[in-house]
């Protein structure tokens, strides 16, 4: 039971996906202290949208699977 409708297609899913995950990883790695957490928090929330399937700005934008509704 869902409260939301997916917004992001499959292969958009995996490119947020893999792209957060290179965010957070990137984050811990190359930068230090407080910048490192907020990069790696907003990897994580890129990494989230794709897991889930929907990303809040896109809805606001009006973008949804079928194109620009």
């Amino acid at each position: 039971m869902a409260f939301y409708r997916k917004n992001i297609g499959g292969l958009h899913q995996a490119l947020r996906i893999a792209l957060g995950a290179a965010m957070v990883a990137a984050a811990f790695i190359y930068l230090v202290g407080a910048t490192a957490l907020l990069v790696a928090l907003g990897g994580a929330g890129v990494a989230l949208t794709g897991l889930v399937g929907y990303c809040p700005m896109c809805a606001v934008a009006g973008i949804g699977r079928g194109g620009v509704s």
